[in-house]
């Protein structure tokens, strides 16, 4: 009896199995009701009485061995298949490296950001748009020499569907379909004919903002302004509104900041004058109101647009706007 045990131990211990079905097999030939180890327990009936305590402890041991191997045998052969379940064969054999956000993507949602806290909303336009949202509605007549300020891309044999020049499309729409008070800022790609170099491309990025209701002044237009260009360059940022001329807008004005490089002093990128232009930016023309639908007897606001590439480059100091289009994982790299 005793060597049949140790036989039956010296098996267990030497058990393998390479499928579910070769373990499951190897329980029912030895610890099922008519397993070999059960047929042992069966003979212990005949093992003498002074020799049953210590025959009876190598039975019990024999089984708790086999028991403990073959749930050893399962567990691997589980732990394997899971292992092998979770594996995507998809996958490529190099490590993956993470990506980083674009910059102008960056500034952008930093724009939203600082807009949002002053109750701007944002609103989106197509992209390919009709020459009354885009010019007309905007106060230019169609001979106005103010259309040549943006060469535009037509789409052909339409000469009334063209790429639109800039988001202020947006608000156009925005005014048509709902009256005051309108709080709007517009973001999105925009595109003009020009020859792409370092400075000028032929695509590229704005965020524009519209705030209509009852006395708005130029004074709010200012205030938001400032508010914005201390958020975005430092809180020691200055600003001033220069006279300029946009069809749209009446009194127009342009806003340069102090230069954040040299803080003012005056340096090559600000051309020594220490200060930067970052935006334009006007009241609303009546005409344009009255276009849209809006009594501009009853209501004023204001309106302002800024490149994103351009307040890019000077969070940033990139020199080159075709950086931002040519996917150049080195230039990505640094705004992880």
């Amino acid at each position: 009896m005793r060597q049949k045990i140790e036989n039956l131990k010296a098996l267990v211990n030497s058990f393998q199995a390479k499928t579910a079905d070769e373990v499951e097999a190897l329980r029912i030939k030895y610890l099922s009701k008519k397993g070999e180890i059960s047929l042992l327990f069966d003979e212990f009936r005949n093992v003498p009485n002074e020799e049953k305590r210590e025959i009876g402890q190598l039975l019990n041991t024999l089984r708790q061995i086999a028991t403990d191997r073959i749930n050893s045998l399962r567990e691997s052969l589980t732990a394997g298949s899971d292992c092998v379940e979770k594996q995507d064969l998809t996958r490529s054999a190099e490590p993956f490296e993470l990506g980083a956000r674009h910059p102008l993507s960056i500034v952008k949602n930093e724009i939203i950001d600082i807009f949002s806290r002053l109750g701007f909303t944002i609103a989106y336009g197509p992209e390919i748009e009709d020459d009354w949202h885009v010019f007309s509605a905007l106060n230019f007549p169609p001979e106005h020499p103010a259309r040549d300020m943006q060469d535009t891309f037509f789409i052909e044999k339409q000469p009334d569907i063209l790429l639109r020049t800039h988001t202020s499309s947006v608000q156009t729409r925005v005014m048509k379909s709902q009256q005051p008070p309108i709080r709007v800022l517009c973001p999105g790609r925009v595109y003009r004919n020009e020859a792409i170099s370092y400075r000028a491309h032929c695509f590229f990025h704005q965020v524009e903002g519209l705030y209509i209701d009852k006395d708005v002044s130029f004074a709010d237009l200012k205030q938001a302004l400032l508010y914005f260009a201390q958020e975005i360059f430092g809180e020691h940022t200055k600003i001033r509104l220069r006279p300029s001329y946009f069809p749209f807008t009446e009194p127009s004005a342009e806003m340069d900041i102090s230069c954040n490089i040299c803080g003012g002093e005056g340096c090559p990128f600000c051309k020594h004058t220490g200060w930067v232009e970052i935006l334009g930016c006007g009241m609303v023309d009546p005409n344009v109101l009255e276009a849209c639908g809006i009594d501009s007897k009853v209501y004023s606001g204001y309106a302002f647009g800024m490149g994103i590439e351009r307040i890019t480059n000077l969070k940033y100091q990139i020199k080159d706007l075709r950086l931002f289009s040519e996917n150049d994982v080195r230039f990505l790299k640094q705004f992880t």
